[in-house]
């Protein structure tokens, strides 16, 4: 059996454990036993890590998301676009709708309910970098134009770019699905040998880390809607039940496959979240929603290269570390598995095809879900004399169950956010479970479900450690940490898919022709 037949059968089947695997996980026990011995000492270190990352190389996590976009569009509109993820005559497996329900709601919908509100009506009381006077209607415009940068094209661009070189390299370069084989044009034989590890290591680490974030995300949106429908009591003991509980869900429902428990909770999440989104619209002060969503959308184009670039020269390095950092180490942290999850759903659909929806359906999806919900909380303080932003600023995760309050049927919305966010969670933690066993058996397609058992109980252990630890501020810290030597990754996959993209058939040869399936390289010990 030559090499390519056995990495073959070993990716379909995901048997053998392998060092990348074995590594990560010991990574992963160190990491977790660090916080159960020296909790205290663990999140001083981060800190300080967090401090020397941001005040130093803060600039990066503004400018490549930038970079990313534009590489982006260039391919989506060049002769690049017509080349398929797959085979030339390969279709798309799912249909579209269906794939943008799972693009939406795998990859971040519990962001909708975590910050949907909580982030406008923070930057209205706390405009970025002071460029508008508190509770205006100006502070308004800014604070919505802030959650679509953080939620926008940015984020899209580093998961597209990911999607993209991962589903090229698997399903038309017939490579196994890992980060490592994306450096193959510029490491040669190396992408297989202790280098390509060392890079689905930090792969492994960063996604870890990014969806442990969102885990105890959901644990504090739904510690806090229980209380309001059941009076359950709020805090880490109620947290860590719900982490318990939901961690059990989302291990099995990643270890039914991507085409029945991913897929089915994706379209039952929109659902939900659509009759949640046209209750609010339609109740709401919808003229007042509406306008605020156009102006929102025309500052946002207006100022898009500025805001993209502006960071902390003038001293408000706290207020970017609370958010843009936050925001975009998060994206950066979730790139690869966001990236493994885009490709393994998107296989047949071209460049172009692929560029435009996953740049503009969920950022368009994500503005309109901000100007509603945000823009709803707006107005009530605004204008009826409400205390949002007070109960807001109190406790961060009470801003979208406050707002729903002053709404008819509070309890039926209130107990449909809980489920929804309990749903985001599931598929969204499960989608990860998925990825982090793709990564760590070889590129498997179909990872054992003893693997995804034991990767969907890591990262529900790494979470309560976590909000043990420090809540919401020991995830931000955190994921920031985990994600900056990822971007360095970032760079190195950008550059290896251009050059795998030049050397083409269907575009050096000028027509569209059958793909080129390389050799096995031989590993390297």
């Amino acid at each position: 059996m030559n090499a390519s037949a056995r990495t073959g059968n070993a990716t379909r089947s995901g048997k053998g454990l392998g060092s990348v695997f074995w590594t990560s996980l010991a990574i992963s026990l160190v990491f977790v036993a660090w916080g159960v011995i020296a909790p205290t000492h663990q999140m001083s270190v981060m800190s300080v890590a967090l401090d020397h990352i941001t005040r130093g190389f803060g600039w990066a996590y503004l400018l490549l998301p930038l970079i990313l976009l534009a590489f982006l569009l260039f391919l989506a509109f060049s002769r690049f676009g017509r080349i398929r993820l797959g085979s030339d005559d390969d279709r798309p497996e799912f249909a579209t709708h269906t794939w943008i329900a799972m693009i939406l709601c795998a990859v971040m919908g519990i962001g909708l309910v975590s910050y949907g509100i909580a982030e406008p009506v923070s930057h209205m009381w706390e405009p970025p970098h002071g460029l508008a006077e508190p509770g205006t209607p100006q502070a308004a415009v800014v604070a919505m134009q802030y959650s679509f940068y953080d939620w926008g094209l940015h984020a899209w661009a580093i998961f597209a770019v990911f999607g993209l070189a991962i589903g090229y390299s698997m399903h038309r370069k017939k490579r196994p699905g890992l980060v490592s084989a994306l450096f193959r044009p510029l490491l040669g034989r190396h992408a297989d040998g202790p280098a390509g590890k060392a890079i689905d290591v930090f792969t492994v680490f960063a996604t870890l880390f990014g969806t442990t974030t969102s885990l105890g995300l959901g644990a504090l949106q739904i510690d806090n809607g229980l209380n309001r429908l059941l009076g359950t009591p709020t805090g880490t003991t109620t947290q860590v039940v719900v982490v318990v509980a939901v961690t059990v869900l989302f291990s099995l429902s990643a270890a039914s496959g991507i085409k029945r428990g991913i897929r089915y909770t994706s379209e039952v999440n929109l659902s939900i979240a659509s009759v949640l989104f046209l209750f609010v619209l339609l109740l709401g002060p919808t003229s007042f929603l509406v306008s605020l969503f156009l102006e929102s959308v025309g500052l946002y184009a207006n100022d898009f290269l500025v805001m993209s670039l502006r960071g902390p020269a003038f001293g408000d390095i706290g207020w970017m570390q609370g958010w843009t950092y936050f925001m975009m180490a998060w994206w950066v942290s979730w790139g690869a598995f966001v990236g493994i999850f885009l490709a393994r759903i998107s296989r047949g659909r071209t460049i172009r095809q692929f560029v435009l929806v996953v740049l503009v359906m969920p950022s368009a999806a994500f503005f309109t879900w901000f100007a509603v919900f945000g823009g709803a909380a707006i107005d009530l303080d605004m204008n009826h004399g409400t205390d949002i932003a007070g109960a807001t600023a109190a406790d961060i995760n009470s801003a979208f169950f406050a707002t729903l309050a002053e709404f008819p049927l509070p309890t039926v919305t209130t107990a449909l956010v809980v489920v929804l966010a309990v749903l985001f969670f599931v598929s969204g933690a499960d989608a990860n479970t998925y990825v982090l066993g793709m990564i760590t058996t070889h590129g498997a397609v179909k990872p054992r479900t003893p693997i995804l058992l034991l990767w969907g109980a890591m990262t529900g252990v790494l979470a309560v450690i976590l909000l043990l630890s420090g809540g919401l501020a020991a995830l931000q810290q955190t994921v920031i940490v985990a994600s900056a030597p990822f971007l360095v990754v970032i760079v190195g996959v950008v550059v290896a898919f251009w050059r795998d993209l030049r050397s083409d058939p269907a575009v050096a040869g000028g027509s569209e022709a059958a793909p080129v399936v390389e050799e096995e390289p031989e590993p390297v010990h």
